[in-house]
């Protein structure tokens, strides 16, 4: 069971300015967060494999692949550009 004066240092912490009622109910809450961890540590995880990632998810890109309506609006905006060399806008450097 976690404390009143332990909830009141964690609000204080956090920031929080939580009046009595508040304070009551973050202490009930924070209780029974800590009474399932508890059982958490009971369980026997030994033979449990390590995963970094559960999914086997693969990095999955697409090809980049220039289209036509890409090109006209690139050629529009380096139209439009003040400056420019080769096929880049110019600007002025900022340092």
């Amino acid at each position: 069971m976690i404390s009143k004066k332990e909830v009141e240092h964690i609000a204080k912490l956090a920031r929080l300015g939580l009046d009595e009622k508040e304070l009551e109910k973050m202490e009930k809450e924070l209780s029974l967060i800590l009474d399932y961890i508890e059982k958490l540590n009971e369980v026997d995880v030994s033979k449990v494999k390590i995963t970094s990632q559960s999914l086997r998810n693969e990095n999955t890109m697409r090809e980049d692949v220039e289209n036509s309506q890409s090109k006209k609006l690139n050629s529009k905006l380096l139209d439009s550009a003040p400056s420019k060399k080769e096929n880049y806008i110019k600007t002025k450097p900022i340092f």
